[in-house]
């Protein structure tokens, strides 16, 4: 136990913690953070796999403090207006529990990371930049999907604590998000300007494709059992 808490207080809460480390160099210099893992760096920053499996604990957290503090205003916020759309009557998912995709947020962000990696190796193989192969694009996206989940989870809790809308502020924040995957992917790689916005334009393309058809498969699989466990 002894041994566990240094760890755990070496990596975690000490002045020059690799959390902390982590986190700001995937900011300034995503490149020392990602390449270097993948060159065997592996101790000046945090494993990849720790450091995503922190940003799960956080989404965790963001949940719980959402579904037991602000379960009014997320439910007055998410439904506000959607009645009153029309063509409402016909919606299939009219009636669908949206808490359902909160319990199950974890397990969205980690299929998430799959998809992310093929879509950045798909567009950097296809026009043949192989400098990474699949794996070493996972290790770039499990990063990067961390950091964003980190930092989602934040601004999502303080959004609700001054009471602003959660939906409309969220969707505002999507754009700096795909912006940092353009820097990040354009450190990496160190291509020009114009090089890295024609492939990240291609990796969002691939990626929205993917990730609405994800979404779409399970709202149809939540929908089934809904109307399969109907009393």
């Amino acid at each position: 136990m002894k041994a566990i808490a240094l760890q755990v207080n070496e990596e975690f809460f000490s002045l020059d913690n690799k959390l902390l480390k982590t986190f700001l160099t995937l900011f300034t210099n995503p490149e020392d953070v990602i390449l270097g893992y993948i060159q065997g760096i592996r101790k000046k920053y945090i494993h990849v796999i720790q450091y995503f499996a922190f940003s799960l604990t956080l989404a965790g957290l963001q949940v719980f403090i959402m579904s037991v503090f602000f379960k009014d205003l997320m439910e007055l916020n998410m439904y506000e207006g959607i009645e009153t759309l029309p063509g409402q009557e016909n919606n299939p998912f009219k009636d669908v529990n949206f808490e359902f995709f909160n319990n199950y947020q974890g397990l969205i962000y980690i299929l998430g990371v799959p998809i992310s990696a093929f879509s950045t190796w798909f567009v950097y193989y296809f026009l043949r930049d192989r400098r990474l192969n699949f794996t070493e694009h996972l290790v770039l996206n499990l990063y990067y999907s961390a950091q964003v989940i980190i930092i989602t989870a934040i601004l999502s809790i303080t959004f609700l604590v001054l009471g602003l809308n959660y939906f409309i502020v969220s969707s505002i924040i999507i754009l700096p998000i795909f912006w940092y995957l353009y820097f990040v992917l354009r450190r990496v790689f160190k291509d020009s300007f114009w090089e890295t916005a024609a492939k990240f334009l291609l990796v969002c393309i691939i990626y929205g494709f993917l990730y609405i058809l994800l979404m779409f498969i399970l709202a149809i699989v939540l929908v089934l059992y809904m109307y399969l466990t109907k009393p």
